[in-house]
């Protein structure tokens, strides 16, 4: 699969991958809702392998005309919407939601750089107000697919519950089995009782930087061609 990325600024990374291939665990069908979608990775690669009714959100121009164009080269249908997910009204309602959203603290030094701003900082889509909307926008029964920083895992799993999403499935990423956590995986259902299980970790590197099989696996099944290049942004 070809995608389009920008050449500045914001373009995805091992992150959306690895959140793809966990995704694919749940086999998901009917309505599909990115939020946050960039380029449209997550959901382009999951319209790939299933047969989904796929709806994307961002509030950049820019990244929704990649994501467009993104879809329309790969032969692939999709509703975009221009917007923040706070305030989008839909009557729809989605068996899976899907999010890479920005969670890095805005206490730290940010990037000038507004687009890559915009992706990776928390108070341009805070937890609060995504796990608020995804609850408002999740079938009975549905999936929200995420992942977040996780050092505020136990922040996030507080947010989770307090909206009635139950965390089903929790999957840490350790960049090397001797490193701490980057990242966890969630997958988290409204209406569900379940108690929470921990997987596995998917540990991406050996001693020697090399990338372990889960993680070479994931970049294979994704099978994805990066084209850093501009696009027009009149392509629907």
């Amino acid at each position: 699969m070809f995608l389009y990325q920008p050449k500045e600024g914001y373009r995805y990374n091992s992150d959306s991958i690895f959140l793809y291939d966990f995704a694919t665990t749940f086999s998901p069908k009917g309505r599909l809702l990115d939020i946050g979608c960039g380029v449209g990775i997550l959901s382009l690669l999951l319209s790939r392998d299933f047969a989904l009714k796929t709806t994307i959100i961002d509030k950049q121009e820019s990244m929704l005309a990649y994501a467009r164009h993104n879809f329309s080269i790969n032969g692939l249908s999709v509703e975009a919407v221009l917007g923040d997910i706070g305030t989008y009204q839909t009557d729809q309602r989605f068996e899976t939601i899907v999010s890479n959203p920005p969670f890095y603290d805005s206490r730290v030094t940010q990037s000038e750089n507004i687009h890559l701003n915009i992706a990776r900082y928390a108070h341009h889509m805070p937890i609060e107000v995504l796990v608020r909307s995804v609850k408002r926008l999740l079938a009975p029964r549905g999936y929200f697919l995420f992942c977040y920083d996780a050092k505020q895992v136990d922040r996030v799993l507080q947010v989770l519950r307090g909206e009635g999403l139950n965390p089903e499935q929790l999957r840490f990423v350790h960049p090397k089995v001797d490193r701490e956590a980057k990242i966890v995986m969630i997958a988290a259902r409204a209406t569900s009782r379940s108690m929470a299980r921990v997987l596995p970790p998917l540990i991406v590197f050996d001693e020697e930087s090399q990338y372990l099989e889960a993680s070479r696996m994931a970049f294979e099944k994704a099978d994805t061609h990066s084209i850093k290049a501009a696009i027009n942004k009149g392509v629907k």
